[in-house]
């Protein structure tokens, strides 16, 4: 079973001043898509604590994907993909293209999305948006591709050839 991390940036709901919607959408996602979700963190939009707890989470081997949401929009608060470049090793640029392709055909404001993606050690990091709405259209878009890139990048599978 893969293991999957998540992680909300909001300075708001790290206060508990806001419920954290968008989490909970992703993880049940995951969760009827047969991942395992090892950890759910609200942390603020913090550059370098965002960046540690990906960090931990790779280097320590709890999951091969870490998805986060929010953070990715204008605001000077909005750090996730800074934080996520800071740490990552390999960038992974097809899967936020793929997700803003998408989402640009429900709404125009897709094209703001800054989110990113990119490798530490064997896990995936993603960046999703904000909001609960655009956070299940992203990744029920993106989630039947991300099992055999987890394969291939744990090692799990070797054959990228369609079969």
């Amino acid at each position: 079973m893969k293991r999957a991390a998540i992680i909300t940036s909001s300075d708001s709901g790290y206060r508990g001043e806001r419920e954290d919607l968008s989490g909970p959408a992703i993880r049940e996602i995951l969760e009827r898509e047969g991942y395992q979700v090892v950890s759910m963190d609200i942390l603020p939009d913090d550059r370098t604590m965002l960046g540690e707890k990906m960090k931990e989470i790779a280097d320590n081997n709890l999951a091969e994907l870490i998805l986060t949401t929010g953070g990715t929009g204008f605001s000077q608060r909005d750090v996730m993909p800074e934080a996520t470049e800071d740490i990552i090793e390999r960038r992974v640029p097809g899967i936020p293209e793929a997700m803003r392709a998408y989402s640009m055909t429900i709404t125009r404001r897709a094209m703001l999305s800054r989110a990113t993606a990119g490798i530490r050690k064997k896990t995936l990091i993603i960046n999703l948006p904000g909001s609960p709405r655009a956070v299940k259209e992203s990744l029920e878009y993106i989630i039947g591709a991300l099992g055999h890139g987890i394969e291939i990048l744990t090692g799990e599978a070797s054959d990228c050839a369609r079969k």
